[in-house]
């Protein structure tokens, strides 16, 4: 199960990699943006792969574009210095939570 869960981070690592050079890639036409976003796309789908046959879709589908989406809001601050109203980091918050007590009741059920 560890496994499962190691190739399911990596996919969360490689799709957010992938979405902050969509920026950089300048509507893909920057050469080397363009090519390591198709690569960290290409690499997430492949490990998501390896993970649905362990996990079922819903909890593989809600803990990777949960965390994604958590992952890139805070990036965006970090980097394209974007602004989040406390609203919205409340609610990346649940989403944590949520993937969370999902991934919880998952692994009980295993």
């Amino acid at each position: 199960m560890l496994k499962t869960y190691l190739f399911l981070i990596g996919a969360i690592f490689c799709e957010v990699a992938g979405t902050m050079l969509l920026p950089v890639s300048q509507n893909f036409t920057k050469l080397i943006p363009t090519t390591f976003l198709t690569i960290f796309y290409l690499t997430a789908f492949y490990l998501l792969t390896f993970v649905v046959n362990k996990l079922p879709i819903a909890i593989v589908y809600a803990t990777w574009s949960g965390l994604g989406i958590f992952t890139i809001a805070i990036l965006g601050y970090i980097f394209f210095k974007q602004t989040l109203a406390w609203q919205a980091i409340l609610g990346l918050f649940l989403i944590v939570i949520g993937v969370v007590l999902v991934n919880s009741f998952t692994i009980k059920l295993n």
